[in-house]
């Protein structure tokens, strides 16, 4: 819970908090619950924990199928283009995600370096769309050289998405125009 709380006042501050609202809410599903409770040790993701120990987590392929926050909702790998940009109320609501479980799982040991120090290494294991790879490296990086508030603001989360990702919609009109 302290998890959801800390996503819900970061989406908050990039004026999501809908976003916030609803974050993670399939965690309170049969499903996602008692894996959590089992593997919860207070200092990483249950999931990681199960994962670690079984080898997949039941909890996990429920929750990632379900919560639009996540790049694996967004891949498919039957398309060319396996891994879709997200749109943005998602890419934020991620960023917020990670940078929670950060603050969360690290306690007094984190520090505005965490969470791009963290995605450095993890991003190569991850199937995800380059442009959004991009946006999460600006916003982590942003984290670690301006600090969190001045990162995490309406503004600036939003112009760091329009920088690095077209959005579907544009892609969309400009095929209009084009045709048109």
């Amino acid at each position: 819970m302290r998890h959801k709380w800390v996503v819900f006042k970061l989406c908050c501050k990039i004026g999501i908090p809908w976003r916030g609202f609803l974050h993670d809410l399939s965690k309170f599903s049969p499903e996602e619950f008692w894996e959590s409770v089992k593997y919860f040790d207070g200092h990483k993701s249950p999931i990681i924990v199960c994962k670690s120990i079984n080898g997949y987590s039941k909890a996990w392929l429920h929750h990632k199928g379900r919560n639009k926050h996540h790049p694996e909702y967004w891949t498919d790998l039957a398309l060319k283009e396996q891994a879709i940009i997200m749109p943005y109320k998602y890419a934020a609501e991620m960023v917020c995600d990670k940078m929670a479980a950060g603050i969360v799982y690290e306690g007094k040991n984190w520090t505005p370096s965490t969470e791009i120090n963290y995605y450095m290494k993890e991003r190569e294991k991850e199937l995800i769309n380059p442009q959004i790879d991009k946006f999460m490296l600006e916003v982590f990086t942003q984290v670690e050289e301006i600090g969190l508030d001045k990162t995490f603001t309406k503004e600036n989360i939003k112009n760091i998405y329009n920088k690095y990702c077209i959005r579907m919609e544009k892609l969309d009109e400009n095929k209009i125009q084009k045709v048109g």
